[in-house]
């Protein structure tokens, strides 16, 4: 099976398709042609840089023959560009294939684009999102169409090497991971053929495939082959170890004598250094021959312990090869019929370790209690109890796919969560990152997860739950879908749930800036430069998307804030501020930074046209850094995205 997918995609992107999306993302037609074409075939090498390895030709196969791909995209791209909403949807269908497909974002590329073109980069932004649906639609048709396998995916992305290539560079190609040209492909096609091969002719599972081999790339050196060892001499200490303590047992069936355990610490050393099988070749009397079996047997348990807890493979080696389980020190011990007296410390570990737990001082304690304790000692004590609450957030995108952060305490949470989102959602329908902190409080709410799994399935809600507070934007927070209640019928009164609405918010920001200003614009009002900025900043500039032009809305503010500004000036108090951009973490990290340098240099033109001294205002643009609230919801984000006026010497 060979296709030229270049000619397909751009068969796909006819010239009506490429004028309604200039028109809807204000680009002239060219333009968004000379993204389109530089994008497609970027995009391709990183759809052939994922097949080039056994795992990532499945994962790629079952991403593009998903039920989230339209195969028939090509004939529908004409009624999806119509509209402004049928835009923004592709655009996020595309951008999550291409996050599953080159298990990474797009951004990077689509702010490389920007840079090479000249095209603003939430323009860019847009296309490449639209042509990775496209090229996976059309991927998906090709398949179908000739009831393609996992094996004729690489060689049928191989076959587009020379195609691709007169339109590929280094810096493309670096903003997708995958290095230079050359070494690109220089390396790719002989994987992809490798990975194909294999894939229909397997090799036996017991020798290592090239393309696995190759990508784990092993030094020569640092594999060290060994004999198996045998490990049935470790039954003899143990054996001793069973037989002196029942003649012990035996022979003191009240307890042992104080003197035998916990007397001479001296003579306990010296028995662990060898003292005792000296003292057993000579004729001694009942009591001596005693002590040096007791200490004899203490020492080789250290020993064993020592030995068993150093090599897990001697212990895997002797469990697999028993007949029955061998018994371990605490167990020996637990079996004697006669109880240990207090006073003998250095009897068995597990008491040590009890004793140590416990904070309380043995007596006097014998060369395996001492053992015990010291290695006791570098062991970290008791965790403290858990400080930090759990988090849960997550954003729907408008294909419906959720992408998840979260944080819990154990390793079991993590495996639970993961488990229960796979079972309702399906593996490759959501995106999660879950860290694990120690230190973090139980999640409470994993147990209300069925009901949170219908909210990630609606496009463009949001949740963020830290402890027992959670917020609700997007979609999650109109009115007529009815989240709020269904949450608080879910959580119960012990959660404190609410809502974000943008509106609603810039209401309440105005009603409180234009309140804190009057007090700036009365007689004898103060102009220092703090209690100035601490006002002004409770305005909010609200900016539309990708623009630097200061919204008719932010006007009437900003001449109020012009007002205070001139006013202290013609005082001879001059204010000197910075005026500082910040973005949210939407889009790429450079076309952000830019933007905020725009937006603070709109709105410093804006102050100085309206009268305020040039030489007391400067504008500097900070991107995403030093966010204020978090990214993962609405609200964090039109938190972040805000003028801030700094002042300065």
């Amino acid at each position: 099976m060979s296709i030229d997918l270049i000619h397909a995609i751009q068969s796909a992107l006819t010239d009506e398709v490429v004028g309604q999306l200039g028109a809807r993302i204000g680009l002239p037609p060219e333009a968004a042609r000379s993204v389109m074409s530089a994008a497609a075939p970027a995009l391709l090498a990183g759809l052939m840089q994922k097949a080039a390895t056994l795992e990532g030709a499945r994962s790629l196969f079952a991403t593009v023959t998903s039920p989230d791909v339209n195969a028939r995209i090509a004939e529908q791209l004409p009624y999806l560009t119509a509209s402004t909403g049928g835009v923004s949807e592709l655009e996020g269908a595309g951008r999550g294939l291409l996050e599953r497909s080159l298990d990474r974002r797009a951004e990077s590329l689509s702010d490389e684009l920007a840079a090479q073109t000249g095209v603003p980069a939430h323009a860019t932004h847009a296309i490449t999102g639209i042509v990775g649906a496209t090229m996976v639609g059309v991927l998906k048709q090709q398949l179908l169409g000739s009831q393609g396998s996992v094996a004729q995916l690489p060689a049928l992305l191989s076959h587009q090497m020379p195609l691709i290539a007169p339109y590929l560079n280094d810096r493309l190609l670096a903003a997708l991971g995958l290095g230079g040209v050359g070494a690109f492909a220089g390396s790719v096609l002989a994987q992809l053929k490798a990975v194909s091969a294999h894939i229909e002719q397997p090799t036996p599972t017991a020798t290592p495939t090239p393309e696995v081999t190759a990508a784990v790339q092993v030094p020569a050196d640092a594999v060290v082959r060994e004999k198996r060892r045998s490990h049935a001499w470790l039954w003899w200490p143990l054996l001793a170890i069973i037989a002196a303590a029942m003649l012990l047992v035996y022979l003191f069936p009240g307890g042992f004598p104080r003197g035998l355990w916990g007397g001479d610490r001296a003579a306990s050393q010296g028995a662990e250094h060898g003292v005792a099988a000296q003292a057993a070749s000579a004729p001694v009397e009942a009591s001596s021959e005693l002590t040096a079996v007791a200490a004899a047997s203490n020492a080789a348990a250290s020993t064993a312990a020592r030995v068993v807890a150093g090599l897990d493979a001697a212990s895997s080696a002797l469990a697999a090869g028993a007949s029955a389980p061998v018994p371990s020190s605490a167990s020996l011990a637990s079996s004697a019929p006669a109880p240990v007296p207090s006073s003998a410390s250095g009897v068995s570990a597990a008491s040590a370790v009890s004793a140590a737990s416990a904070g309380n001082a043995a007596s006097t304690p014998s060369a395996n209690s001492a053992t015990s304790t010291t290695s006791l000692a570098r062991q970290p004590g008791v965790a403290a109890a858990p400080t930090k609450d759990s988090q849960l957030a997550f954003i729907v995108g408008e294909s419906g796919k959720p992408t998840l952060t979260a944080t819990v305490g154990s390793e079991a949470e993590k495996t639970r969560l993961i488990d229960e989102l796979t079972k309702r959602l399906g593996q490759y329908h959501y995106a999660a990152n879950i860290a694990v902190d120690p230190a973090t409080k139980p999640a409470g709410w994993l147990a209300s997860l069925d009901g949170l799994v219908p909210l990630m399935s609606v496009p463009g809600a949001e949740l963020r739950l830290d402890g027992a507070h959670v917020d609700l934007s997007g979609a999650a927070a109109n009115a007529k879908l009815g989240w709020l209640n269904t949450l608080k019928s879910l959580f119960g009164p012990s959660y404190e749930i609410g809502t974000f609405d943008v509106q609603s918010a810039l209401q309440q920001a105005t009603a409180n800036f234009r309140s804190a200003i009057q007090g700036l614009l009365a007689p004898n009002a103060t102009c220092a430069a703090a209690d100035v900025a601490k006002v002004l900043n409770l305005q909010v500039i609200n900016f539309t998307s990708a623009s630097a032009h200061v919204p008719t809305s932010a006007v009437e503010d900003l001449n109020q804030s012009a007002r205070v500004l001139n006013a202290c000036a013609r005082n001879g108090r001059t204010v000197k501020l910075e005026v500082a951009g910040y973005s949210d973490n939407v889009g790429g990290e450079q076309a952000n930074l830019q933007l905020s340098k725009q937006r603070a240099q709109a709105v410093r033109s804006y102050l100085v046209g309206m009268g305020v001294p040039a030489d007391s205002l400067s504008a500097q643009g900070y991107g995403q850094a030093h966010p204020v609230a978090s990214n993962d919801t609405m609200s964090g984000r039109f938190a972040n995205r805000r003028i801030e006026f700094i002042t300065q010497q």
